[in-house]
């Protein structure tokens, strides 16, 4: 069961229209929705890292149960196979951001976040072990009969396992302040605690990025190949 009930994908957009429409055209979020201000250096580093000769970025704002991450498995296994490329040539970027039940940004939080703020029920997954919404990232790291990656068949696309190969996946602190606001009224915690916690425990090597459409933007300034999912 979704805690935030039944949505109807016009009615949720709807309601997220204004913010939405800040976030895309960088507008102003309101206070309460805003998440905590990022430094205001080295907010682009992520793209000196990315160093293959070969580099793309996986644009996919809805989870897609997991597909989006197969599409960039195949992108860094196939240079492998069919070009030989080696470890380091080949850079995959994956996007999470935007909210809502078929939304990407749960996927950037560890299992004690899964947990604590219920993101299994946000994204309507079920945990085939316990018969509950899932209480762990199974985006991460997949075990066989998850409702992800096709049932666990592809589990070398879980993240952790990409970003060994050389990929990098970029939060929206736009979007995150969206989900804040959200999860802070489901909470019942202040939005200023929920972004800390959030902030605090997002999965390792994940960077937040001022704005995804930004980090889109200077990606392709960079030449970065662009490849749009879903």
């Amino acid at each position: 069961m979704n805690p935030f009930g039944p949505t109807p994908r016009r009615g949720f957009l709807t309601r997220l229209a204004g913010t939405a429409a800040a976030v895309g055209l960088g507008g102003t979020l309101p206070r309460s929705l805003a998440a905590q201000p990022l430094q205001a250096s080295g907010q682009d580093a992520w793209l000196d890292k990315q160093t293959g000769a070969h580099r793309c970025l996986f644009d996919f704002p809805a989870n897609g149960g997991g597909t989006p991450l197969i599409h960039m498995l195949n992108y860094l296994n196939t240079y492998a196979s069919a070009y030989g490329t080696k470890p380091g040539e080949v850079n995959a970027i994956g996007t999470l951001y935007f909210v809502g039940p078929t939304s990407s940004i749960p996927l950037a939080f560890n299992d004690a976040m899964w947990e604590k703020y219920k993101l299994g029920a946000y994204l309507n997954l079920e945990d085939p072990k316990t018969k509950a919404p899932s209480t762990r990232n199974m985006f991460n790291l997949p075990q066989s009969g998850d409702p992800v990656l096709f049932g666990g068949a592809f589990a070398a696309a879980g993240i952790a396992n990409l970003q060994k190969m050389g990929s990098t996946f970029l939060l929206c602190n736009n979007a995150l302040g969206l989900l804040v606001g959200q999860l802070a009224q489901q909470s019942g915690a202040t939005p200023a605690a929920v972004s800390a916690d959030l902030k605090a425990n997002m999965l390792p090597g994940v960077v937040l990025v001022p704005a995804m459409v930004i980090a889109i933007e200077k990606a392709q300034s960079k030449g970065i190949a662009y490849n749009k999912q879903g």
